[in-house]
C-alpha cells in the first residue's frame, strides 16, 4: 500500500536511463520503481520490443515484446517507435503507441534504453521538455567486465563485443543526458536516481499548479480562520 504525498502528482513524464550493457540499469530501475511506489510516484516500466531470442527465465510481454526482424523492419516503416537502436547484432525499440498513450494520460513512463535510442528522445521536440534522462556508468572497465562474466548469458565473443561498445556509449552520451551516476555502490546509485526522479516531480507543471492551489487553500483557510476569531 502506497503513503501518497501531497508533493508528487503523475504528469506524464518520461524517465531516462542508459548506459553499458552490464552498468546495473535494470536491477536500479527495479528498486526505484519499487521505493518510489511507496511514495505514491508509480512509474510505469515500457517494455521494448526486440528481435534477439528469448533466453531462459524471460517471458514474453514481462521481459521484451520478442518479434522477427521483419516485423520490426514494418513497425520502424510505419513509424511505432518513439526510438530504436541496432544493438550488438539486434534490434531494438520503444512502442509510441504505449509510451505516448500512458504520458497523454498523465502518467510517468521509465526506459531502460541505449543510447542511440536516448539522443533520438534528445532531439525530439514533442518528447525532450517532458522527459529527463540519466547515464549510468560502471565503476571501472575492469568492473564491467567481471559483471557481464558473472551474469553467465553472453560468450567470450559477446562479452568483448559489449565492452568495446561501451566505450563508445560513455563518449556519446556525456553531451545530452541531464545526470550521470556511476554504479561503484549500490545504495548510493539507487538513492541517486531517486534523487534525480524526486527533483523532476518536484518541479513539474502539476506540481507548480498544485503549489498555487495549496497557497489559494491556505489563503482562504486563513479568512476563515480570522472571521471565526472575530466573530467570538
Amino acid at each position: 500500500m502506497s503513503n501518497e504525498s501531497l508533493n508528487f502528482h503523475p504528469d506524464g513524464t518520461l524517465f531516462i536511463v542508459s548506459g553499458p550493457s552490464g552498468a546495473g540499469k535494470t536491477t536500479l530501475i527495479n528498486r526505484a520503481r519499487t521505493e518510489l511506489g511507496r511514495i505514491g510516484i508509480p512509474l510505469y516500466f515500457s517494455v521494448s520490443h526486440t528481435t534477439r531470442t528469448m533466453r531462459s527465465g524471460e517471458t514474453e510481454g514481462r521481459d521484451y515484446h520478442f518479434v522477427s526482424r521483419s516485423v520490426f523492419e514494418q513497425m520502424v516503416v510505419n513509424g511505432e517507435f518513439i526510438e530504436y537502436a541496432h544493438v550488438h547484432g539486434q534490434m531494438y525499440g520503444t512502442s509510441k503507441e504505449e509510451v505516448l498513450t500512458r504520458l497523454s494520460r498523465g502518467e510517468d513512463v521509465i526506459l531502460d534504453i541505449d543510447v542511440q535510442g536516448a539522443r533520438q528522445i534528445a532531439g525530439s521536440q514533442e518528447l525532450r521538455p517532458h522527459s529527463l534522462s540519466v547515464f549510468l556508468f560502471p565503476p571501472s572497465f575492469q568492473e564491467l567486465e567481471n559483471r557481464l562474466k558473472l551474469r553467465g548469458q553472453n560468450s567470450d565473443e559477446d562479452i568483448t563485443a559489449r565492452l568495446e561498445k561501451a566505450l563508445d556509449e560513455i563518449e556519446q552520451g556525456l553531451p545530452f543526458y541531464d545526470y550521470v551516476l556511476i554504479n561503484d555502490d549500490f545504495e548510493v546509485a539507487s538513492e541517486s536516481l531517486k534523487a534525480a526522479i524526486l527533483a523532476r516531480k518536484l518541479r513539474s507543471r502539476s506540481a507548480m499548479t498544485a503549489l498555487h492551489g495549496m497557497a489559494r487553500r491556505f489563503k482562504e483557510e486563513r479568512s476563515g480562520s480570522f472571521a471565526r476569531r472575530s466573530g467570538e
